[in-house]
């Protein structure tokens, strides 16, 4: 560890940040980022408190620097998910809860579509702490995937299950439900000829889902508690596939992919909790994976200021190569830039716990 991976470029501030997530609208290039909760002036600092009375950030790309284009309101915000549908573009927002304590986690998540000149909302979704919006197809159907749910012993009467949504040419419907019980997180993807749909979640199991044909069905638990995200990879120089969960309250796996059962098996453990978001970066000399942390301890008891990781794949493993500062890091977005991938790292905690933070841009090296 001699020397940085990460250079940074530009310090975007926000408020309790949650995602980062780019899309395009014609020529014009934006950084969508949701927002929790806005500071209380005047109050005790907590990681769930604060005005979520908020907006979601829309930064226009000009090179490598994002500047402000405009806003959509999305109270509570914890993910935006660009996608397309034929010539049309929509941009679903994930919101977890309204107000300033107490807090309604029965709120609706909006999706929105592009008009031309800026969104409109399209359709929106009945939800229960939403978290994250993922879009995907399978066999030539879209589907929009809402990850839900808080399991407190308050909340037990009215809490809600991850759901699958369809496309069905015009709008989208309810599809399937998906058995959980403090939904995070989805990462679909397709392994020796099969496509899978994995859940993370955090008082549950985390549970890899594969597709019949009609509906999705539980394969095999991936964590027993604290999932956060997922990320996939093909080894590079060989054949074999590895799927990686993060978990915040252990370490991370490193599982393997076995065609002869059809199953993922264990492989390498990556050290430490905390892990909230993963993403992978390529370049010509080797493959990277990032793993953003969030924060170590309790919400009652939090360390949000903390390192996070930057791997390397060396033959057989992932190689710890890097750590760099976070402050409640959330979310990875590795973009194109003209002189190396960018990565845009949102945190959503400043080091003492209030909501003030930046979004950071980076220059990703490979010397």
């Amino acid at each position: 560890m001699t020397h940085s991976h990460l250079i940074p470029l530009q310090d975007i501030p926000a408020s309790g940040a949650r995602a980062a997530h780019s899309l395009r609208v014609g020529d014009l290039e934006l950084l969508a980022i949701p927002q929790l909760a806005y500071d209380v002036p005047g109050t005790p600092a907590h990681i769930n408190g604060g005005d979520s009375e908020t907006e979601l950030l829309l930064l226009r790309r000009e090179g490598d620097r994002f500047t402000p284009w405009g806003t959509l309101p999305a109270p509570g915000g914890e993910d935006a998910e660009p996608f397309t549908i034929g010539d049309r573009t929509f941009l679903a927002v994930a919101s977890i809860r309204t107000g300033a304590g107490p807090y309604d986690y029965q709120v609706p998540s909006v999706v929105h579509e592009w008009t031309g000149s800026g969104f409109t909302p399209f359709q929106s979704f009945d939800g229960f702490a939403a978290k994250q919006w993922r879009h995907f197809t399978v066999d030539g159907r879209h589907f929009l995937a809402l990850a839900q749910g808080v399991a407190l012993p308050h909340t037990k009467d009215i809490n809600r299950p991850s759901a699958l949504y369809t496309w069905d040419g015009t709008r989208f419907t309810h599809f399937q439900d998906i058995d959980s019980q403090w939904g995070y997180n989805w990462h679909p993807f397709t392994v020796g000829g099969h496509f899978f749909l994995a859940h993370a979640d955090h008082a549950a199991p985390s549970v890899l889902h594969h597709w019949d044909g009609t509906r999705f069905v539980a394969h095999q638990d991936l964590a027993p508690t604290g999932g956060r995200a997922f990320a996939t990879f093909q080894d590079p120089g060989g054949d074999d596939t590895h799927l990686v969960v993060a978990r915040i309250d252990g370490p991370s796996r490193v599982l393997r992919w076995d065609a002869a059962t059809g199953t993922f098996t264990e492989h390498q453990s990556l050290d430490g909790p905390g892990g909230r978001e993963l993403a992978l970066v390529r370049t010509d000399r080797a493959l990277y994976l990032i793993r953003v942390n969030f924060i170590h301890g309790t919400p009652a008891d939090p360390t949000a200021a903390l390192m996070s990781q930057i791997y390397r794949w060396d033959k057989d493993h992932l190689e710890l190569v890097e750590e760099f500062p976070t402050t409640g890091g959330t979310d990875l977005e590795v973009l194109r830039g003209a002189e190396g991938p960018l990565v845009v790292q949102s945190n959503a905690l400043s080091p003492d716990l209030r909501f003030s933070a930046h979004v950071r841009v980076y220059r990703f090296t490979d010397r």
